[in-house]
């Protein structure tokens, strides 16, 4: 499996790459492949403002929904529309064409709660 190095990670498995003051959020390759084939994927409207830990959305498997969790506070500033019509990219590309949002972020202190890709990989075992 793959763990970027470059992004922060959640305990809940969404992943985020900084870019300035914004954040590409997905989930990680790990969440993808427990979860399986990717049906639907329902993630907010452009311009809501989320709190860290805040549900943002859900990602659907043929078998189950899972709630997706915000790794910081922010404004959704874009939404990854791809996905709407081939949820597969999360399978296929989950840090790369398969990201969900993007979002200003509001509190960059929130950073140094997340996991580096060394904790992360740590939670897993």
């Amino acid at each position: 499996m793959n763990f970027p190095d470059d992004l922060k990670y959640t305990s809940e498995h969404e992943w985020i790459r900084v870019e300035g003051n914004i954040g590409i959020v997905g989930i990680t390759d790990f969440a993808q492949n427990e979860l399986g084939d990717i049906v639907y994927v329902d993630i907010p409207v452009m311009g809501k403002t989320i709190a860290q830990n805040e549900i943002f959305g859900s990602i659907e498997t043929v078998k189950v929904v899972s709630d997706l969790f915000s790794p910081v506070s922010g404004k959704v500033i874009e939404v990854n529309n791809t996905i709407n019509d081939a949820p597969e990219k999360i399978n296929k590309s989950p840090y790369h064409e398969g990201w969900l949002i993007k979002i200003e972020i509001s509190n960059p202190d929130e950073l140094n709660h997340l996991l580096t890709s060394e904790e992360y990989q740590k939670l897993l075992h």
